[in-house]
Parts: C-alpha cells; sequence; structure tokens
C-alpha cells in the first residue's frame, strides 16, 4: 500500500517538539528499537513496514509499505524495515529513593541517549532532567537509547526547586571537585551532570553538595574534559561498585 500525503506529513511533522506534543506521538525506526517498544508499556499508534515482520500486531496499526515509500518518513541514511509511531505517555512522578541522576542543560541527543542507556545497564531507575534538556522523546535520542528508552523513568522538572528540597545526599560532578575514588558513595543519592559545554549553572553549584571529578591520569595533563556521557559511564560505575 502506497502511503498517504497526510501519513508522510505526519510522520515528517513529529521531527519537530510541538507536534509531537500536539499530537502526543513520537517516532522510532529499526528492527531492534521498535521491538523493544513493543515489548514495553508504550503504546503503538501504527506501524509502517516494508517486510512480513511483526506479525502479531493487528492488521489495524500495520501497513507494508515499499522500500520507496520508507525512504519518504525514515530519518536513517540507511533505513531499516520499520517505522514505528508510539503514544508519548503521561509524565509519571518522581522517584525519590535509591540513585537518581539529574541533567542540568543537556543539548546534543545522542549524549542524552547514551546515558539513557547507561542508566539502564547500571539500574538507575530514575533520570530527572531539567526543562530545557533535549527531548527525550526527539527521535535521535529514541534512536540512540536502543529501546533502553522503555526500561527508565524519565521526569522534566524545574531543576533547581526540585534539588533543593532534595533529602538525599547530592553529588555533582565537577572538573574542580573531590576525586572520585576517594569519595564514599552511598546507594541513596542524586548525582547531577551538566551541560556540555558549560557544566554545571551557578544555582545550582551554589546549593550545599559535594563535588565529585574525575582525576586526569596522562602524563601530560592537557585534556580540557571528557564528554558528558562518557563521564556518566564512570561515575555511575564508581556508584554500582560493590
Amino acid at each position: 500500500m502506497n502511503l498517504s500525503k497526510k501519513e508522510i506529513k505526519l510522520v515528517s511533522s513529529l521531527q519537530q517538539k510541538k507536534y509531537r506534543q500536539k499530537y502526543k506521538l513520537f517516532v522510532a525506526e529499526g528492527v531492534k528499537v521498535v521491538k523493544e517498544l513493543l515489548d514495553s508499556s508504550f503504546v503503538l499508534h501504527q506501524l509502517y513496514l516494508t517486510d512480513d515482520i511483526f506479525l502479531t500486531i493487528t492488521e489495524s496499526k500495520r501497513k507494508q509499505i515499499t522500500e520507496v515509500d520508507l525512504k519518504k518518513i525514515s530519518q536513517l541514511k540507511t533505513p531499516n524495515k520499520v517505522v514505528g509511531l508510539f503514544q508519548i505517555p503521561e509524565p509519571l512522578s518522581v522517584l525519590e529513593e535509591g540513585l537518581t541522576l539529574a541533567l542540568d542543560d543537556i543539548n546534543d541527543p545522542g549524549n542524552l541517549g547514551t546515558i539513557i542507556r547507561l542508566c539502564d545497564w547500571f539500574g538507575v531507575d530514575q533520570l530527572v532532567c531539567s526543562k530545557d534538556t533535549v527531548d527525550c522523546f526527539n527521535q535521535k535520542v529514541v534512536q540512540a537509547t536502543m529501546g533502553s528508552l522503555a526500561r527508565v523513568r524519565i521526569s522534566y522538572v524545574d531543576l533547581l526547586p526540585y534539588l533543593k528540597k532534595a533529602t538525599r545526599p547530592i553529588f555533582i560532578a565537577d572538573m574542580d571537585g573531590d576525586n572520585l575514588y576517594k569519595t564514599s558513595l552511598p546507594a541513596q543519592a542524586v548525582l547531577v551532570m551538566g551541560n556540555e559545554a558549560n557544566g554545571i549553572s551557578s544555582e545550582i553549584s551554589n546549593l550545599k553538595n559535594t563535588c565529585i571529578s574525575i582525576p586526569r591520569f596522562g602524563n601530560l595533563q592537557q585534556t580540557e574534559s571528557l564528554n558528558v556521557a562518557t563521564a556518566t559511564a564512570i561515575i555511575l560505575s564508581e556508584f554500582k561498585r560493590v
């Protein structure tokens, strides 16, 4: 079956946050990502497929299309058999237990997607994002999560008031902080990672907290900083060390 102009327009419009919010839909591509979302609590709106896959999905929500039509709605250089539209769920309440990761204005979709995967890998159930952090339903974020979006609880909040009310100790990643490897890290805590270019905002830095840093071991000590996703992986690994 051929795609209609209306369908192409809808899928294309979801590249923009305002239309994702308007229609309460987001796009996922590729067999692995779509399968992960289908196996989760996310609600399917529509699948567009070029192959006989996901045959257990009701026919009203599956539409067989051509490779040519798939390219019209795909954002991938090499489209991978399926584009899925899923409903954006209602916001969830924020958990106030365990280890929470908080993001202060992360801008890069790839970084956010990788960080969501890291939360999934390290068993961090709650990810709290400032309202200026990139939308987790941005298609580039969805693709970068490789399905982990389905297993991490993500909330967008006014970050400063949230942190002011926190009852757990707050740890802020900062280049001038205490040595990560010499710091006692509790199981109940909030870890704050900052913006790619500017780090942690001054308002959050001024909160009563513990600043931690990853020491440099290179002989020349000339590396300016680590990518925020890389730094997050290292710090989460230390928090989860038995």
